[in-house]
C-alpha cells in the first residue's frame, strides 16, 4: 500500500512539471533598462573659467566691467586736432592735474564757428610764436569762466580755461612789457619768473550775477618745468585777466576747444 501511494505521488509531480510548470513561476527577464548605467543627476560644469575670463572677486564679483572711454584732450596720451588747414600740433602726452575742478570728457575739435555771425577760430593761432595772438569777438554774449587748470607735457606746460556754454569770448593773448596790475586798483601784482604772458577775455566774467566767484582759486603755483605760476588780476566791466607767471618769454600757442568750450594756452620749454 505504501509503495503504491509512492509511486502514485512520483506520477503526480512528473506530470505537473511536464504539463503545467504549477510548482513555481518562471521569473520574467530583465527589462532592457536595467541593463543601462545609472544616469547622473549632476550636470556637466566646466573645471575653471572659460578661456580669456578674467578672475573676479569681492565687490568686483558683484558689478559690471566699466567702460573705459577717452580722456579729455588737455589730459594724457590725447593731442586736439587742428582745424581744417592748419598743421597738426606737436604730439604730446603725460598731463599733470592741478588748478580746481578736473574737465569733463571732450572731443578735442575744434570749437564751431562761423555760424550766426561768431568769428571762427583762426588756424595760425594755433602756430608757436612769441608775438601777441589776438581774436575778437564782442558782439557774442558775455562767457562764464568755470575752471582754470594746469598740467605739464614732455614739450610744453599747458593752461586750461573752461567756460560754460558752447562759445568762447574773444581773447588777447601776449607777453606784457609792464608789471602786471589789479585792474581795479592798479597794485602791483608779482609772480614767480621772468614771462608774464598776459591772458585777456572779453566780453566774460568770473563771477554770479550775485557777485560769487565761478573759479574758487585766484591764483595757482603749479611749478612746472615752464610755467611756475597763475594769477587773476581782472574779473570788471566784461573783461577776465590771468597773468602766467613763466621761467621766461617761451613760445606759446592757442587751441580753442569744444564739449566743454575751452581756450587751451600751451608754452612751449
Amino acid at each position: 500500500m505504501k509503495r503504491a501511494g509512492r509511486w502514485l505521488s512520483s506520477l503526480w509531480l512528473a506530470g505537473c512539471l511536464v504539463g503545467t510548470g504549477c510548482s513555481k513561476k518562471e521569473e520574467a527577464p530583465p527589462h532592457p533598462a536595467a541593463e543601462l548605467p545609472a544616469p547622473d543627476d549632476t550636470p556637466a560644469r566646466p573645471s575653471g573659467a572659460p578661456e580669456g575670463a578674467v578672475a573676479r572677486g569681492g565687490e568686483a564679483a558683484a558689478k559690471p566691467p566699466v567702460a573705459v572711454g577717452e580722456l579729455p584732450p588737455e589730459e594724457p596720451g590725447v593731442e586736439p586736432e587742428a582745424p581744417s588747414g592748419a598743421g597738426s600740433p606737436s604730439a604730446g602726452a603725460g598731463a599733470q592735474s592741478g588748478g580746481t575742478a578736473p574737465g569733463g570728457a571732450g572731443t578735442g575739435t575744434p570749437s564751431g564757428g562761423g555760424s550766426g555771425g561768431v568769428t571762427p577760430e583762426n588756424p595760425k593761432n594755433r602756430e608757436w610764436t612769441t608775438e601777441a595772438v589776438s581774436l575778437d569777438r564782442r558782439d557774442v554774449p558775455q562767457a562764464t569762466l568755470r575752471s582754470v587748470r594746469a598740467g605739464a607735457h614732455p614739450d610744453y606746460d599747458r593752461v586750461v580755461f573752461e567756460f560754460e556754454g558752447t562759445q568762447l569770448p574773444g581773447y588777447r593773448v601776449e607777453y606784457s612789457k609792464e608789471p602786471a596790475v589789479q585792474c581795479g586798483s592798479g597794485d602791483p601784482v608779482t609772480l614767480a619768473g621772468k614771462g608774464q604772458l598776459q591772458v585777456s577775455f572779453t566780453p566774460a566774467k568770473a563771477h554770479t550775477d550775485a557777485g560769487e566767484p565761478t573759479v574758487a582759486t585766484r591764483e595757482l603755483k603749479p611749478a612746472l618745468p615752464v610755467l611756475l605760476e597763475l594769477k587773476r588780476t581782472c574779473d570788471f566791466e566784461g573783461e577776465v585777466t590771468w597773468v602766467l607767471g613763466n621761467k621766461s618769454n617761451a613760445p606759446f600757442r592757442i587751441l580753442e576747444l569744444r564739449e566743454p568750450t575751452r581756450l587751451v594756452v600751451d608754452v612751449k620749454h
